[in-house]
């Protein structure tokens, strides 16, 4: 099973990117299943919010939260800290929004929020570093990302967040070569 821990902060689209991940995974294919949920304490913008994605090629039943992950993805940077390889399993790679480069091998940072203002007009980075995924974890392809943003969101987000997912797809399979 193949682990994505989420995290943002409230009405950054964190679940949304988690559940377009599992409707990505699990669309592809009949040998696809993925569990999608959120936790979050306080319900209110801007609080920090983290939400988890389970990928397998079987049912999933472990419904607990994710303490290792294989991917660790940050919405927010200031949400990271030295604490966050705690939370990776051996080889696990974390994607983090962020400006200022990293030394660390098992972070791949993206500019996301240029991304997504250019393209969005908004700081909303969820379906960006849903592309940037798409370009890092083998399992999942850009297309199916875009199909599942045709399927779990409304129709008049689609373009914008298909051409923002795009465009980091594309940033990330240049960097992470």
């Amino acid at each position: 099973m193949t682990e994505v821990l989420w995290h943002g902060r409230g009405g950054q689209g964190a679940f949304t990117a988690a559940r377009l991940l599992g409707e990505a995974y699990a669309l592809k294919d009949s040998n696809s299943f993925a569990l999608a949920f959120p936790s979050f304490g306080p319900e209110r913008r801007g609080a920090p919010i983290r939400a988890f994605t389970k990928l397998d090629n079987k049912p999933i039943g472990n419904r607990s939260e994710t303490k290792k992950a294989d991917f660790s993805i940050f919405l927010d940077d200031t949400l990271f800290s030295e604490e966050a390889f705690n939370e990776l399993k051996q080889g696990g790679v974390i994607i983090l929004n962020s400006k200022r480069p990293m030394e660390d091998k098992r972070v791949f940072v993206i500019d996301a929020d240029s991304i997504a203002e250019e393209i969005l007009k908004r700081p909303i980075t969820n379906t960006v570093l849903l592309g940037a995924f798409s370009a890092v974890y083998d399992g999942i392809s850009i297309d199916d990302v875009i199909f599942a943003i045709k399927q779990g969101m409304p129709e008049r987000l689609h373009k914008r967040n298909i051409e923002a997912a795009l465009a980091a797809a594309k940033t990330a399979e240049e960097a992470f070569r």
